[in-house]
């Protein structure tokens, strides 16, 4: 049987950035179909315990693998990118272009202003659609990549994430100051 902490074998699918969600779900149902407790109900107490526990891990795949963002955590965690719990750097050239964002954020904080709060909401969304249009040829073409490519473009994926989760604060924090104004 496949590792359980990988869910792309738990599902006999390659691992993707981007894999087919039809193929997804098919196997979700069919696992579904195989291990749900009730189906078990007058087998032995070690098979309903085994049968709960995968009917779990198949919930627990689907949910991740189904949803983009969590994927890409997932992916990466599970190639030892991005650690749980941990403040993760990001790079200095990409801190220093958010100085100025940072700075209309605190002028947001101690004084509303929609003219502030639309230039940098504008200037997030702008920025967000450029990192989602860059990294996406590497997200479709990962599959395809021979195995020693990967690494490099996990690293990207990983820097990509990072920056991502960045401008999702920001926009939070934006979202925050518009609520109160």
């Amino acid at each position: 049987m496949p590792d359980p902490a990988d869910y792309f074998a738990f599902y006999g699918i390659p691992e993707s950035f981007r894999p087919d969600e039809a193929a997804l779900k098919r196997r979700y149902y069919a696992k579904s179909r195989e291990t749900h407790p009730d189906f078990h109900a007058t087998s032995s107490p070690e098979n309903q315990a085994e049968m709960l526990r995968q009917s779990t891990l198949n919930t627990d795949a689907y949910r991740t693998l189904a949803d983009p963002d969590q994927r890409m955590a997932y992916l990466l965690r599970h190639h030892g990118l991005l650690e749980e719990g941990k403040q993760e750097q990001l790079p200095p050239d990409f801190l220093m272009d958010m100085m100025d964002l940072n700075e209309q954020l605190m002028e947001l904080e101690m004084e509303p202003d929609p003219a502030t709060h639309t230039k940098a909401a504008t200037e997030v969304q702008a920025l967000t659609e450029t990192l989602d249009a860059g990294i996406e040829p590497v997200l479709a073409g990962y599959e395809q990549l021979p195995a020693d490519h990967r690494p490099a473009a996990l690293q990207q994926i990983r820097t990509y994430y990072l920056k991502k989760r960045y401008l999702l604060r920001i926009q939070q924090q934006l979202a925050t100051f518009a609520a109160r104004s």
